[in-house]
């Protein structure tokens, strides 16, 4: 998989990209991770990214000439599945979009700033709009972020025991149950008997019971969707 990242901070990434999963991915060639500044991509001396918007009012608005030459600029060498832009007012991110977006070969991500991006953009080059909650950021490297770590890690080969990410929260639309390590016994709190039973049919049927109830205590909406 290949990701193309446009933002006017590219240190942002530097830390979260790394370490731990996303770090391995890139370390095994499963993943490449490419930032690109679109203040390169500005054409005046002063690299300038934004201005005032027009019809007046408050805050600035990233310009569209060097978000349009740094896209052309990458389109021109790669064919991309996806052109995603991070913004508050996009669809809701989910593990659903999380396991599609895993199984595309090449992803562009624009990340705004300020009031957003020039609406053109919107118009005429980004395929899907994405926000990963109903806040507001103060630019879309972190959601960026998010979006990475949620699809590298589903990609074969990323994690150890590949057969974790498929009992993870989300994906079959419950809540994952309770899991616990050694010591069985601490300070008097004990694991449940049956996980230490080694009968894998029951353990099966216990955790499914566990998330379903977890499921409809802390999100209820996510069985109410099912339903319908």
């Amino acid at each position: 998989m290949q990701l193309d990242i446009l933002t006017i901070f590219p240190q942002m990434f530097e830390g979260p990209f790394s370490h731990s999963i996303i770090k391995r991915a890139k370390d095994k060639k499963l993943v490449e991770i490419n930032l690109h500044n679109i203040r390169d991509f500005a054409t005046d001396k002063h690299k300038r990214v934004d201005d005032y918007q027009y019809g007046g009012g408050s805050g600035m608005v990233m310009m569209i000439e060097p978000i349009a030459n740094c896209i052309g600029h990458l389109k021109g060498k790669n064919a991309y599945d996806e052109i995603i832009y991070m913004t508050p007012d996009g669809e809701l991110f989910n593990q659903k979009m999380a396991n599609y977006f895993s199984t595309t070969k090449r992803i562009m991500i624009l990340c705004g700033h300020y009031k957003g991006i020039d609406e053109r953009i919107r118009e005429n080059y980004i395929t899907r709009e994405i926000s990963i909650g109903n806040y507001v950021l103060s630019g879309g490297e972190m959601a960026a972020i998010v979006f990475t770590d949620s699809v590298v890690r589903l990609l074969p080969g990323v994690l150890n025991d590949e057969t974790s990410a498929l009992s993870d929260s989300f994906q079959d639309d419950l809540l994952s149950p309770p899991v616990y390590t050694r010591p069985s016994d601490f300070r008097g709190w004990k694991v449940p008997e049956i996980l230490l039973s080694g009968n894998d049919k029951i353990i099966s049927d216990w955790r499914l019971e566990r998330s379903i109830e977890r499921t409809r205590i802390r999100r209820p909406d996510l069985l109410s969707e099912q339903d319908g």
